[in-house]
């Protein structure tokens, strides 16, 4: 059923089994940070509950196709609607509830980024998980438990997603992508195959940078400004270059403790920049008083 999701096996089992017990729950939280598999696997979930099969997830059924082709009337997805996600949309999913399944035997219902619910929203869904349909199972996938009411938490199944393993990702990375990574990329992933896969384009860029930063001390003041050429051009994404910088900063402190202070140059360029200081000089000053650190 989740042979193509990475990591959170216990989980994936627990689910598994759940379907083949029969003994699917009426409502799910799955939290856990961005870009482990938290969707994929309530997506597979979902399809694997609809599934007309006896033995279920046939991948052949009306049921099946249907979710394939995003077409299953008896599955539905919520997303935000900008940053939130409103009463007004779960008031209309609370209509749609009622109304009895199509194809399967059940309906599905996942809350993506349910974290996002404002706290009426929330309240208003928690009248349908005290009472839901028999045939209707809801499943809240989001990042920060904190975010939810203690009542929606003590309604659901809590199922708490973990990183996904470096070297399970160093593989996965590779057999898939191709895709090579130096262990401050790793660090920079901190277990998001969701972030990794995101950066896969920009792997130059970010070798570029730790090669920058790890051939500093060997630099004139000149030949590194030239070499840092690659920061000046990634104004979009500065911030997530700043943040990788520092990742390597730390590791070289630990053995170099002239580093410490580069590591808070590279914070006040963070809260210059956010201050719409001029980026140019920005990343000049950044540059210089790292290199007068450490020579």
């Amino acid at each position: 059923m989740f042979e193509n999701i990475l990591g959170n096996d216990k989980i994936k089992e627990l689910l598994e089994t759940s379907i083949k017990n029969n003994k699917v729950s009426h409502s799910y939280l799955f939290v856990g940070m961005s870009g482990i598999g938290k969707k994929m696997i309530a997506k597979e979930f979902s399809k694997a509950i609809l599934c007309l099969n006896e033995n279920k997830y046939c991948n052949k059924c009306k049921s099946c196709i249907e979710f394939d082709s995003n077409n299953n009337p008896d599955f539905f997805c919520l997303e935000p609607d900008g940053n939130s996600i409103k009463i007004d949309m779960i008031r209309e999913l609370q209509k749609n509830i009622q109304e009895k399944p199509i194809i399967s035997s059940r309906k599905v219902y996942i809350i993506n980024d349910a974290d996002k619910m404002t706290k009426d929203a929330q309240n208003c869904l928690l009248k349908t998980l005290e009472e839901p349909p028999e045939f209707a199972s809801i499943i809240l996938v989001g990042e920060n438990e904190n975010e939810f009411l203690a009542t929606i938490k003590s309604r659901c199944m809590i199922l708490h997603f973990n990183p996904i393993d470096d070297e399970q990702m160093k593989d996965y990375l590779i057999k898939n992508y191709n895709m090579q990574v130096s262990s401050n990329q790793l660090d920079l992933f901190q277990g998001s195959i969701g972030k990794a896969i995101s950066l896969k384009d920009k792997q130059d860029i970010y070798l570029k940078v730790e090669e920058l930063i790890e051939n500093m001390e060997n630099k004139n003041i000149i030949d590194l400004v030239k070499q840092a050429e690659i920061l000046y051009k990634s104004k979009d994404e500065i911030y997530e270059m700043l943040d990788y910088i520092n990742i390597i900063l730390l590791k070289k402190a630990k053995m170099d403790e002239r580093y410490t202070n580069c590591i808070q140059i590279v914070e006040n360029t963070k809260r210059r920049l956010n201050q719409n200081a001029n980026y140019d000089m920005s990343i000049d000053n950044m540059l210089f008083n790292m290199w007068e650190e450490i020579i």
